[in-house]
């Protein structure tokens, strides 16, 4: 059964107010505002490795979409400075050297601007859940929660588009789709920047966005 536009909104709006009471700081009461119509932020954290719990964020990159403009002049782009530093490894993926992150800001303080710079905008990434896990262990002390905002993965909406592109008898649930982040920008005939840079990967997710709400009829 579908609610009525009126009462689904409502309680929409219900739902925000009352965790908008639940922040630990009124500073970031803005969280919960209404988005800006047609409006996302494409996101993407470097850090030490991919422990959730143990390794750090050394940079974060963000940039805005309008509709299906991606508007690079209006992009966020922070270095962080882990409390452990960078181990070889790591640097060998992210480039970024120990002196690189010491320049970086105290990772609270870069996800305060990363709020400020997101708003209540839906979060847009590639393998986003990582980056939120990794935000999200800053974030909870001075929200009183996880971050708010709606989340879309875009290795997500690329499945949807090539499931149903396959003909019926291969469409089952172990359909073997290439997920890869090359593949999935060379299919859909995009720039390949250099990878592991928070930025450039945030700039490739945002494309791969607005060209597979694009190709799925989704844009306004």
């Amino acid at each position: 059964m579908s609610w009525p536009m009126w009462i689904s909104g409502g309680l929409a709006q219900w739902r925000r107010d009352r965790r908008r009471r639940r922040l630990a700081d009124p500073e970031f009461a803005f969280l919960f505002d209404d988005p800006p119509p047609h409006e996302w932020v494409a996101l993407d954290c470097e850090t030490t490795g991919l422990d959730r719990r143990r390794d750090e964020i050394v940079s974060i990159g963000a940039v805005r979409i309008v509709g299906e403009r991606l508007l690079t002049s209006e992009r966020l782009e922070l270095l962080v400075q882990p409390e452990h530093g960078v181990s070889p490894e790591s640097v060998r993926i992210h480039r970024l050297r120990e002196r690189d992150v010491a320049r970086g800001l105290p990772a609270e303080e870069a996800v305060r601007r990363l709020l400020h710079f997101v708003g209540s905008r839906p979060l847009v990434g590639y393998y986003l859940e990582f980056d939120l896990a990794m935000l999200n262990r800053i974030a909870r002390p001075l929200l009183g929660m996880a971050l708010p905002q709606p989340a879309i993965e875009v290795s997500a909406l690329y499945y949807d588009y090539k499931f149903r592109q396959l003909p019926p008898y291969q469409q089952h649930d172990n359909a073997g789709i290439d997920l890869r982040f090359d593949t999935m920008m060379r299919d859909l005939q995009l720039p390949l920047r250099d990878a592991h840079d928070a930025l450039n990967d945030a700039v490739m997710a945002g494309l791969a966005f607005i060209k597979l709400r694009r190709l799925q009829g989704m844009s306004s």
